[in-house]
């Protein structure tokens, strides 16, 4: 067990709505862009994407993202850190853009005897 106190790690939050048919090639073109985009900036610490199937046919979608400091979401993000970053094919699977994002200071960053491990596959960029 580890127990981690971040006194400057920031979380960055992003929530939208797709068609849960949609779902699968969504989630492959953000690994592709925005996925991409987080790793490739100094500063980012990993990201995760969060689905959830609504009863109503669509899917809540939550990125997070975390940081070392606001500078580096600024290096990814632009100068407005708080403006969501949106790419060229965003509007074929959006229901909704959010102009907004949230950020969060970590306060405990904790991982358990197994260490995250990562339950999944390698999916190709």
């Amino acid at each position: 067990m580890t127990i981690l106190l971040h006194p400057t790690m920031i979380q960055r939050r992003w929530k939208s709505t797709i068609r849960s048919s949609d779902r699968a090639e969504y989630v492959r073109y953000i690994a592709r862009t925005g996925v991409v985009d987080y790793l490739n900036t100094p500063g980012n610490l990993g990201c995760q994407m969060l689905t959830r199937d609504m009863e109503d046919g669509s899917t809540e979608v939550t990125t997070l993202s975390w940081w070392e400091s606001m500078e580096s979401i600024r290096a990814f993000a632009g100068d407005d850190v708080d403006r969501a970053r949106y790419y060229p094919q965003d509007d074929k699977f959006l229901l909704e853009k959010p102009e907004r994002v949230e950020h969060h200071k970590v306060a405990i960053d904790a991982v358990g005897v197994g260490q995250r491990t990562r339950l999944g596959h390698e999916i190709g960029t």
